[in-house]
């Protein structure tokens, strides 16, 4: 299954063509998308494209180092990260040597501090600029979006993640399948981790469902990329803007906003829809601690492709609602108020259950983004 667009005229007509961004994503690490890379590089090779490796991840795999041979392998820099040395690639010298296409792994790697960006596809962003193809790797849990509910998954924090509207823009993103018994078995046989790793990441969450559900959110995902894909060429339609969904999350400037605006992301994603942010704030409101993560939270609703909007007005649900009805909204995200003797003796007044009653025509989701630690189950003795 994968996502291709069509070129914009010539493949190469020159310096200021942009070059074409190649992303193939795996569920989980060892799902064979580095190895899938090296083996497209040989095959475009063989057809007499000029490709070079400007970097590709053994992690001392026999397998990796073996389709390594045969390819020319750029140099890589070396860097200090957290007391250790690791490699980099040189885009300077794969900006030098100028070849058609340049291998990086690694779409979502967090650069050595010092680096010129930040991140690797940023690195991948100036090879494109530069007319330069480029063909990545990323795995699921590295998509931003979908942070929230990988952690749910896996337990954990996904570590360095991508904004998805920079994965969404790849000319092609081609998932490389694999059966999660397959993953196990290569985890066991050493061809992802070392043993004791191996033996920790099997007990752990590496397990059968949890590459399970991992697999289908990949799925899920790039079907969603495909649909929004099918709206992006030439702008939206005439009539369009009825046609789409369009989905409205509202921030209250607490800390469930960053999951708030995933799941909301997530629906329009899945529709190919718009995503608009809004925050109403009452006049004279102090800052407060709120504000804090007000301004953390516009840019990751940027960075998932959607608007950010701010509005002041003492009636709340009200404002919400003229909002809503001013952008056409047909969904609106909303997170679910903390139980107060209030809401229990008035359970009418709080805010979702206004929104609920006023909004005509617009799906409302209360969503609870409470993050309570797993439930221990004893064993009856």
């Amino acid at each position: 299954m994968n996502q291709e667009k069509a070129a914009d005229g010539p493949e190469r007509a020159g310096p200021a063509t942009r070059g074409r961004l190649r992303i193939l994503l795996g569920c989980a690490p060892g799902a064979g998308t580095t190895s899938a890379m090296l083996s497209e590089a040989h095959l475009r090779a063989g057809r007499g494209t000029d490709v070079v490796v400007g970097y590709a991840a053994a992690h001392g795999r026999p397998g990796t180092a073996a389709l390594l041979a045969g390819l020319e392998v750029m140099p890589c820099v070396k860097a200090r990260i957290r007391g250790t040395m690791a490699e980099e690639p040189d885009i300077d010298a794969v900006l030098v040597r100028r070849p058609e296409v340049a291998l990086l792994d690694g779409f979502a790697h967090r650069n050595a501090p010092g680096s010129r960006h930040p991140a690797r596809w940023q690195d991948a962003e100036e090879l494109l600029q530069a007319g330069i193809d480029v063909i990545s790797t990323i795995e699921v849990r590295q998509l931003d979006s979908l942070r929230d509910v990988v952690e749910r998954i896996t337990g954990g924090p996904p570590g360095h993640t991508v904004p998805d509207a920079f994965v969404r823009a790849a000319d092609e993103v081609e998932i490389v399948d694999i059966s999660p018994e397959t993953l196990r078995d290569r985890m066991r046989g050493g061809d992802i981790y070392p043993a004791e790793q191996a033996k920790a990441a099997l007990a752990g969450w590496f397990r059968i469902g949890n590459l399970s559900a991992l697999r289908e959110l990949a799925l899920l995902w790039l079907a969603a990329a495909l649909t929004g894909d099918r709206h992006q060429p030439g702008g939206p339609r005439p009539g369009a803007r009825h046609e789409r969904e369009r989905v409205v999350v509202a921030l209250t400037g607490g800390q469930d906003g960053e999951d708030l605006i995933r799941r909301a992301a997530r629906l329009a994603a899945r529709s190919g829809g718009d995503l608009l942010a809004v925050h109403v704030a009452r006049p004279g409101s102090s800052p407060g601690t709120g504000q804090a993560v007000l301004i953390t939270q516009p840019q990751l609703v940027r960075s998932a492709g959607g608007t950010y909007h701010e509005l002041c007005d003492d009636d709340i649900p009200a404002a919400l609602l003229v909002f809503a009805q001013a952008e056409n909204a047909t969904q609106l995200v909303l997170g679910a108020t903390r139980r107060s003797w209030r809401s229990v003796l008035l359970p009418m007044s709080t805010i979702p259950s206004r929104v609920l009653r006023g909004a005509a025509g617009v799906d409302v989701h209360i969503v609870n983004c409470t993050r309570r630690p797993p439930v221990i189950r004893r064993p009856f003795r």
